[in-house]
């Protein structure tokens, strides 16, 4: 499922062969251009002599040129296409799985450091890929037509050379005076535009919520207020765009006349023949549009530079946010092994609102095969010590250590399943701290075997989830389709097809009934799976369990397990 994009061999072949295959086209049309300048002058001039068979004879020639510039023009065309799809894929594989990978996801969400990263990978990737190759195609076309055109224009008016020079020269600074504000207006529009299309995501997925509240004033106001911010700002970018527009149409108009101007003089005085003056025309237009580049594209380049600004904050911040996990990941777990009890040395934990002590100076270890039950009446306490024992939330004090995620599953109270197929919901836990965070993970090693996926489910009582849904491989939206007790037992029996060392439940028994508790707690038992169960009192838990209850101001009790007398 996985193909390893960033090392495949195959893939820096293909690019190198549809490279080389653009320069070769690029050299190509180069070369038909300037053959069709000297087609086109001997035609014009056979017209104005009245020669009737080199008439026919050029406009045959003129045929073949224009044919010969068809296939190139598309052939390249879709060599062009080709190499900016595969290098998108290549590049938005390679960013997706360094955002995918150690939490950056997370951590971009819980820091807020930067906007939309779904739309900078979806869009603004692909605009950079095919942004980039067309610029760096109309630069190297550019500098052949230079090359090629340069002799023509000067063998024909060397003056007409230098005014071209210096018309390109003038226009595309004066364009850059004019255009300059388009690049920041170009990257906030992107944000603004992302901003209005949140707000009606977050409405259509919460509509049932948001029709039963009657809150949609809220999303009236708000969506209004971001498609007004959103308008203001495409209004500037419209005015500049008329400046701009100004000048770029009289510029481009002026091109038509300049040539006409230096070269129909010799036609007059006899000195040149009538075709040269189409000659002269097509090879300054040539010549110009080539020094001219940053004119005639500015307004793309405009948007380009926001979308190059956009898509290398998100790899810079990406790669922030991977650093900073790995070093709490380091923190929080030094010389962690899979066989390492999970301990707590001194933890404390505050309230993100009040700053007052959550948990204080916890010092407490929970070996495997030891139950555990984390009880109090202040859930803001249990929260905090759930998501600092999975790493997701920072301890303020102390040290927690831990084996690797993969052997610790959380089962949080509402159960995560994603569309999809049953298979797919059992693949094995992303594995932690992998050395290169590019490396490709095969689907076959994180899947489970058949026989493992009905034994757990049998286990909790929900086999015959695989014969209603008819196997394994069927996708279904499991979340519309099974009662809030079958997907959190389907989320369990994972964690017991996974077989990790710890299990961390939080409050299972809000969506899990006596009787499916306890076959759950018995099944963990059964395949050495230690459950650790966080819940607000200590009714229902199991014999032989330590507990660890979480008190006001921080303060804690700690009881270890009681052992039966023989």
């Amino acid at each position: 499922m996985f193909r390893n994009l960033v090392s495949d061999p195959q893939v820096g072949r293909r690019a190198m062969l549809y490279f080389a295959g653009l320069f070769l086209f690029l050299l190509t049309l180069s070369g038909l251009n300037v053959i069709n300048s000297y087609v086109g002058r001997d035609f014009m001039t056979a017209i104005d002599d009245h020669d009737r068979a080199g008439f026919w004879r050029y406009a045959l020639l003129m045929v073949l040129v224009f044919a010969s510039l068809t296939i190139v023009s598309v052939t390249q065309r879709w060599t062009e296409e080709s190499l900016a799809l595969l290098w998108r894929k290549w590049l938005t594989w390679r960013i997706f799985r360094r955002y995918a990978d150690h939490r950056v996801y997370w951590r971009l969400v819980a820091t807020d450091k930067l906007d939309n990263p779904d739309q900078r990978i979806a869009e603004d990737i692909r605009a950079f890929t095919t942004t980039t190759l067309s610029f760096l195609l109309m630069l190297m076309n550019g500098v052949l037509t230079v090359i090629a055109f340069s002799g023509v224009l000067w063998t024909i008016s060397p003056l007409l050379f230098i005014v071209a020079v210096a018309y390109a020269g003038g226009g595309t600074w004066l364009i850059l005076r004019l255009g300059r504000p388009l690049v920041k207006l170009n990257y906030d529009q992107l944000d603004r535009e992302a901003d209005f299309r949140s707000s009606l995501i977050h409405l259509r997925d919460n509509a049932d919520v948001v029709a039963l509240t009657r809150r949609e004033d809220l999303w009236i106001f708000r969506s209004g207020r971001y498609l007004d911010d959103l308008a203001d700002n495409q209004q500037r970018i419209i005015g500049i765009n008329r400046n701009v527009g100004f000048f770029m149409t009289g510029y481009n108009w002026l091109i038509q006349l300049i040539p006409a101007l230096f070269v129909a003089p010799l036609f007059i005085d006899g000195r040149v023949e009538f075709g040269v003056i189409t000659q002269a025309a097509l090879a300054f237009t040539q010549l110009l549009g080539a020094f001219s580049l940053i004119i005639t594209q500015f307004q793309s380049i405009s948007s380009f530079a926001a979308v190059v600004t956009r898509v290398n904050l998100l790899v810079e911040t990406s790669l922030e946010m991977e650093q900073d996990e790995t070093t709490a990941r380091d923190k929080a777990s030094p010389g962690a092994h899979p066989s390492d009890p999970i301990a707590f040395q001194d933890v404390s934990l505050l309230s993100g609102k009040t700053g007052e002590p959550l948990v204080a100076g916890l010092t407490v270890e929970w070996p495997s095969g030891q139950p555990v039950l984390v009880f109090g009446a202040d859930e803001a306490a249990r929260d905090a010590l759930f998501l600092a024992t999975a790493g997701t939330l920072a301890a303020d004090g102390g040290l927690i250590a831990r084996p690797p995620l993969e052997q610790m599953l959380f089962v949080t109270e509402r159960p995560y399943l994603c569309p999809g197929t049953l298979r797919e919901l059992f693949l094995r836990p992303h594995p932690e701290g992998l050395a290169d965070p590019l490396a490709s993970l095969d689907e076959a090693v994180l899947s489970m075997p058949d026989g493992t996926i009905q034994s757990a489910m049998t286990a909790l009582g929900i086999g015959d989830i695989i014969q209603r849904f008819e196997g394994l491989n069927s996708t279904h939206d499991w979340d519309s389709e099974l009662s809030l007790e079958e997907q959190q037992l389907l989320v369990i029996a994972r964690a017991l097809a996974c077989e990790p060392r710890f299990a961390l439940l939080d409050r299972p028994g809000t969506s899990l009934s006596v009787e499916a508790l306890d076959r759950v707690m018995k099944a963990l038992l059964e395949r050495d799976i230690t459950p650790i169960v966080f819940a607000k009192t200590r009714e229902g838990s199991l014999p032989q369990t330590a507990s660890l209850e979480l008190m006001s101001e921080g303060k804690w009790n700690w009881q270890s397990a009681v052992r039966p007398q023989n």
